[in-house]
C-alpha cells in the first residue's frame, strides 16, 4: 500500500498554532543578584546586561545578549540569560541559532524543558527537509531522543507546579508526535501506536478535528496499526476514517484509500463502511462495542472448509485452489487435498520455466506464480535414454534431446508430465517425480494443390 505523506496539510494550520508557541515568549529578565549565590553585578556588567534585556527587536536583542555573554562568560545569570537568548531566536524562527542556544542551555541544565522542546521541534523540522532516507532517520532519531528526555524531565525548584504543568502541556504533544513518527518510519508499530495515542489524549478533543499536527497524526496512527504484525486492520480503518472525516477536501482523496483498504481487509467487502465512518467521526477512539459491531471476513480455514464441502472430487480442483489449501488450510484440510493427488501423474501445459538443469526444472504453473514469475513446482526429470540403433535413429534421438533442451530454457513455456511426490506449504513448492517434457507434435506439411494439366486442344483444321 502506497504511503500517503501529508506534510502540506500542516502548512497553514501549524504555523498559526505552533505547539511550542508558549516557549517562545521571553520570560521576564532575572534581576541582578536575584539568586542567593549571585553577588551584585559590577556597573559595567549591569549596564551591558540591562541594555541587552531592554532591546525589543529580536535581532538587536539576540546580538546584545551574545555580546554580553561573550564579555562576561562567567556571569552568575548565564543560564537564565541563555534561556532568554534561545527564546529570542525561536521567536524570530531562526532554527539553527535556536538549536545552538538550546545546546548551550542543556550544557548547564540537561533537563531544561524549554531547551528540550526547542531541540525536538527544530531538529524535527530540519529532518523533514532532508532528502536522504538514512540522514532523515538519523536526524529523527536524534529529535526523538531529546523528546524522551523531555518526557522524563522533572520540575526544577525555581518554578511552581502549575507553571511546570503548563510547560508540559505545551511540550508533550510535540514530544509524542516526534517519537511516533520516528518509530513509524522504522516500522516500530508498538512504539508509534503508544506515542500517537498519548499525543491525542494530551490535547482537547476539539483540536484533533482541525487541520494540523493532531489530524495528521491521527492518520499516521491508522498507518501504525496497518504496519503492526499482525496488522490491526479494523483500528487502521477507524483512525484513517476519522482523519478523512475532518481533513480538508483536497486531502480526503489521499487518505480515503487507506481507510477503505483496511476496512475491506478486515471485513472482506465495502458494506457497512458508513457505520465505521460515523463512529470515527463521533469518537476520538473506538467506542465500546465497536469491534463486535463489525463482522470480520471469513478466515482462510472458513473459505477452505466451504471449498471442501462443495467439491465432490478434490482432485479436480484447479492448481491455484489446491495450492491455496495446501498453503493456508489446517493440517487436516491440507492432507485431505494432498491425499487425492499424491502418487498420481498429471500433465501441465504452459509451465513457465524459472530455473533449468538437465535433471531438474523449477516452473511456475498457477496463475499467481506465472504472474509473479515465481516457481511453485519442481520436476525431477527422468534421465534420457542412451541413443541406440542405427545412425539415423541416433540422430533422431539427439534431435529430440536438443528440442527438449531448447523447450526447457529459462523463460520458455513448456508442457510437462510428472507424478505428485511431496510439498512444502510456505512458500508453496510441489515436488514432482518422473518428469518428462511433452514436445508439440510436428505439424504435417500441407500438400500443395495439384497443378492443372494444360488444356490440349486439337489444332484447327485448315479450311
Amino acid at each position: 500500500m502506497k504511503k500517503v505523506v501529508l506534510a502540506s496539510l500542516l502548512v497553514c494550520a501549524t504555523v498559526a498554532a505552533l505547539p511550542y508557541a508558549s516557549f517562545a515568549q521571553a520570560a521576564p529578565a532575572p534581576a541582578a543578584g536575584a539568586a542567593p549565590a549571585c553577588p551584585p553585578m559590577a556597573d559595567a556588567e549591569y549596564k551591558a546586561y540591562t541594555d541587552a534585556m531592554n532591546q525589543t527587536a529580536p535581532a538587536a536583542k539576540s546580538a546584545a545578549i551574545e555580546a554580553y555573554l561573550t564579555a562576561f562568560p562567567q556571569s552568575c545569570v548565564k543560564l537564565p540569560t541563555l534561556v532568554i537568548l534561545m527564546q529570542t531566536y525561536a521567536a524570530a524562527n531562526d532554527a539553527a541559532k535556536t538549536v545552538d542556544a538550546a545546546d548551550r542551555v542543556l550544557q548547564l541544565d540537561p533537563a531544561n524543558l524549554r531547551a528540550l522542546t526547542f531541540e525536538v521541534y527544530f531538529r524535527n523540522a530540519q529532518a523533514a527537509a532532508l532528502q536522504d532516507a538514512a540522514a532523515k532517520q538519523a536526524a529523527l532519531d536524534q529529535a526523538a531522543g531529546y523528546a524522551q528526555k523531555g518526557l522524563a524531565a522533572t520540575k526544577p525548584a525555581d518554578i511552581s507546579a502549575d507553571d511546570f504543568k503548563k510547560l508540559q502541556d505545551a511540550a508533550f504533544p510535540v514530544f509524542y508526535s516526534v517519537i511516533g513518527y520516528d518509530a513509524l518510519l522504522k516500522k516500530d508499530s508498538a512504539t508509534a501506536i503508544d506515542a500517537y495515542k498519548k499525543e491525542l489524549a494530551s490535547v482537547p478533543e476539539a483540536q484533533t478535528k482541525t487541520p494540523g499536527q493532531y489530524l495528521q497524526d491521527t492518520f499516521y496512527l491508522g498507518e501504525a496499526y496497518y504496519q503492526a504484525n499482525p496488522p490491526d486492520y479494523l483500528s487502521c480503518a477507524f483512525y484513517a476514517s476519522r482523519a478523512v472525516a475532518y481533513a480538508p477536501d483536497q486531502f480526503k482523496s489521499q487518505m480515503a484509500p487507506t481507510a477503505k483498504y483496511c476496512y475491506k481487509k478486515y471485513h472482506g467487502a465495502d458494506d457497512g463502511y458508513d457505520a465505521v465512518v460515523a463512529a470515527a467521526t463521533a469518537n476520538l477512539n473506538p467506542p465500546a462495542g465497536f469491534q463486535a459491531s463489525v463482522k470480520p471476513a471469513p478466515t482462510p480455514a472458513d473459505i477452505i472448509d466451504g471449498i471442501i464441502k462443495t467439491t465432490p472430487d478434490l482432485g479436480t480442483l484447479a492448481v491455484s485452489d489446491k495450492e491455496y489449501i495446501l498453503q493456508n488450510g489446517t493440517p487436516e484440510q491440507a492432507d485431505k487435498v494432498w491425499q487425492t493427488i499424491k502418487g498420481k501423474s498429471s500433465q501441465f501445459p504452459g509451465a513457465l520455466v524459472i530455473a533449468s538443469t538437465p535433471t531438474q526444472l523449477q516452473v511456475a504453473i498457477s496463475d499467481d506464480a506465472v504472474q509473479s514469475k515465481t516457481a511453485d513446482f519442481t520436476f525431477t526429470m527422468k534421465a534420457p535414454e542412451e541413443p541406440t540403433g542405427t545412425a539415423a535413429q541416433k540422430a533422431a534421438a539427439q534431435k529430440t534431446q536438443d528440442a527438449i533442451t531448447a523447450a526447457t530454457a529459462v523463460g520458455q513455456t513448456v508442457t510437462l508430465t510428472g507424478t505428485y511426490d511431496s510439498f512444502t506449504p510456505k512458500p508453496i513448492m510441489i515436488t514432482m517425480t518422473d518428469g518428462e517434457v511433452v514436445l508439440p507434435k510436428p505439424t504435417k506439411p500441407t500438400k500443395p494443390a495439384a497443378a492443372h494439366a494444360p488444356a490440349h486442344r486439337a489444332p484447327a483444321k485448315r479450311k
